[in-house]
């Protein structure tokens, strides 16, 4: 079961920088987080594992520390999905019920056709939304149930990813001897961890600033309506670093952390910063270079990064949808100028967002690249209360059989 007999929820976001895990007891309607672990990811490339061995020991050395910080042992786990390409369908489907009231049951047969619909060999559904219902054609219903009427027909959003990944990250999980209770896009999930209600019901669009990728979130009257992903993240500034500077890549990062900015400044052409050589082992063999060269090296990536996203939602056709506003998260976003950076591209407004649904999180761990982690466990909790199950009253156990209520709880507890 997803949430365990004591209370715990278990969210494992599986990146190309890090591999985090959160342990939160679910107390009434709050989160609280009980256990962290994180580590820098191995075996994985823009969100793909490339060496199931690499991705299998993060991802164990991840989930063990946020076992031993909590005193407690976790056998299933919700975890984000960066892999695949997700990409964005809408399907609409109606059903004939003749006139009748729409019941329960109206509502998920038409559910089960829209979920049925054909998508691509090579590709499985993560999501599957209902953005909308219809009514002998009227659009804008919400909740069809006890209205008359001879066709209801629903609208749904159903995102799909690349069957292979996602079967190669089911087994390097499975390999650390947990299950996938639920699988959630990371820009979705940051979603749920940093946008407040108004944003998602007026027009957001979400960008999850990755390592190795960066995803975005179409957010408009409350539902989730498009995700995409561009192939571009922090990593690959690092990467630029290291090549414009000859510097190794645990260097790179470090400049990038410290000195790194997309706003150049008067003083730019006048600072210096050390720079260790690759290859060199004299610890003085370092280079002095300007700190205009750092910044010549990560803006460029950054704006490419921003017109991608920018191209992006124009094709899409949700720009209007996602309203001015925008709200950037993950690892990437931290970077100095980044704000002011994508106000200009996108023409829009821009806020940092942090996880602010989720309790017991230190300073450390509260910050944008903890977001898809948090919300997976606001997932989770929404999961689990939308699987609460009223049991009917249990049957007379005719000749001391045991019942089927009996049966049921046997097999499921």
């Amino acid at each position: 079961m997803a949430v365990s007999r004591n209370g715990l929820i278990a969210a494992l976001d599986v990146g190309s920088s890090k591999v985090c895990c959160f342990i939160a007891r679910a107390d009434g309607g709050t989160l609280r987080v009980i256990g962290i672990g994180h580590q820098l990811s191995r075996g994985l490339r823009n969100g793909n594992v490339i060496d199931m061995d690499g991705a299998e020991q993060s991802i164990r050395a991840a989930v063990e520390t946020a076992e031993r910080m909590c005193g407690e042992t976790i056998r299933d786990v919700y975890v984000s999905v960066n892999a695949g390409n997700p990409q964005s369908h809408s399907v609409g489907v109606e059903v004939d019920l003749a006139g009748h009231e729409v019941t329960e049951h109206d509502v998920a047969l038409v559910l089960d056709q829209g979920r049925r619909h054909e998508h691509p060999g090579d590709r499985e559904i993560v999501h599957s939304i209902p953005v909308g219902y219809t009514i002998d054609g009227s659009r804008g219903i919400k909740d069809p149930r006890g209205m008359a009427c001879e066709r209801l027909g629903v609208n749904m959003h159903v995102i799909t990813a690349g069957s292979g990944p996602l079967r190669n990250l089911a087994t390097c999980v499975a390999r650390g001897h947990l299950r996938i209770a639920g699988r959630i896009v990371a820009p979705f999930a940051s979603g749920l961890a940093c946008l407040v209600e108004d944003e998602m019901d007026l027009g957001v669009t979400l960008l999850d600033m990755g390592g190795g990728t960066t995803s975005l979130a179409v957010f408009y009257d409350g539902q989730l309506v498009h995700v995409d992903v561009v192939p571009l993240g922090g990593g690959h500034v690092t990467n630029d670093i290291a090549r414009g500077l000859s510097t190794p890549l645990a260097h790179a990062e470090r400049l990038k952390t410290l000195y790194g900015t997309v706003l150049p400044s008067p003083s730019d052409d006048t600072e210096t910063i050390d720079v260790p050589q690759v290859g060199e082992t004299d610890d003085h063999a370092h280079n002095q270079v300007p700190r205009s060269i750092l910044t010549g090296i990560i803006k460029p990536r950054l704006e490419e990064t921003l017109e991608q996203v920018r191209e992006r939602l124009a094709q899409s056709g949700f720009e209007k949808l996602a309203g001015r506003r925008v709200v950037l998260t993950g690892g990437a976003s931290q970077l100095q100028g980044v704000r002011e950076l994508a106000a200009r591209i996108l023409d829009k407004q821009v806020r940092l967002g942090r996880p602010i649904r989720v309790g017991g999180l230190a300073e450390a761990t509260g910050g944008p690249a903890f977001s898809a982690c948090a919300g997976l466990l606001s997932y989770a909790q929404q999961q689990a209360a939308e699987r609460t199950i009223r049991l009917p009253e249990p049957e007379p156990a005719p000749n001391g059989a045991i019942s089927r209520i009996g049966r049921w709880l046997r097999a499921n507890f």
